[in-house]
């Protein structure tokens, strides 16, 4: 009943992760345009949109939106304006992002310069692949092997971890101090509309009233 009429190709998908249909400043204006709609009072709003930004500087891919719900709960945040805003890490801004974050940990640990972008991609992939390998080893004559995890701990996944903190605090403060008034602004306009549309259709119910009350 839901499905697509017409099925969307692995290329299609694939194009659309990158570039959403109907370009990137219509997918984030209609991001925003969910999150003002949201009935909590703007500082919970507001607090919930930091907590989903500063997970983005997470290396935890896959779960954001775990980690957005739980700490909205400790610092009491929107829940669903947590996980909409999780979607400022996507294909356009996660190679910023993962860049910076290991550039800043590797310095923060003495490890020197950080790791070029096509280095981490290789690296998550190398890790991954192994890992599934000593997974499958359980069950298999096949050696386990650590190597590629424990440089992949080391050089990308503790230097991520760490140095995405500052970052991750600068960018989500930032996004609490922006959202709040604009939130703000909009519900307040957004009940101004909806008592005039309120008073109108009162209006026009009354008058409608003492017509038919006159035609009696």
């Amino acid at each position: 009943m839901f499905r697509r009429r017409t099925k969307r190709s692995y290329t299609r998908t694939a194009f659309e992760a990158l570039y959403p249909r109907g370009g990137w400043p219509r997918a984030v204006s209609y991001l925003m345009h969910r999150l003002q709609r949201l009935p909590d009072p703007p500082h919970k709003i507001a607090r919930g949109i930091a907590v989903g930004v500063f997970v983005c500087f997470t290396p935890f891919y896959g779960f954001h939106f775990v980690l957005a719900i739980i700490f909205s709960f400790m610092i009491q945040g929107n829940y669903l304006a947590s996980l909409i805003a999780t979607f400022f890490g996507n294909p356009l801004t996660f190679p910023i992002i993962a860049t910076v974050s290991i550039e800043v940990g590797a310095w923060m640990l003495g490890q020197g310069g950080g790791l070029m972008l096509p280095q981490i991609v290789g690296a998550f992939s190398h890790a991954s692949v192994e890992l599934w390998a000593n997974f499958t080893a359980l069950f298999t004559p096949e050696v386990v092997h650590w190597d590629r995890s424990n440089q992949f701990w080391r050089h990308v996944f503790l230097p991520y971890l760490v140095g995405g903190i500052a970052p991750g605090l600068i960018v989500s403060v930032v996004a609490y101090i922006i959202s709040v008034p604009l939130i703000s602004t909009y519900q307040t306009r957004r009940i101004r509309r909806l008592k005039k549309r309120y008073e109108k259709k009162r209006f026009v119910a009354a008058s409608k009233a003492d017509l038919d009350a006159k035609t009696d």
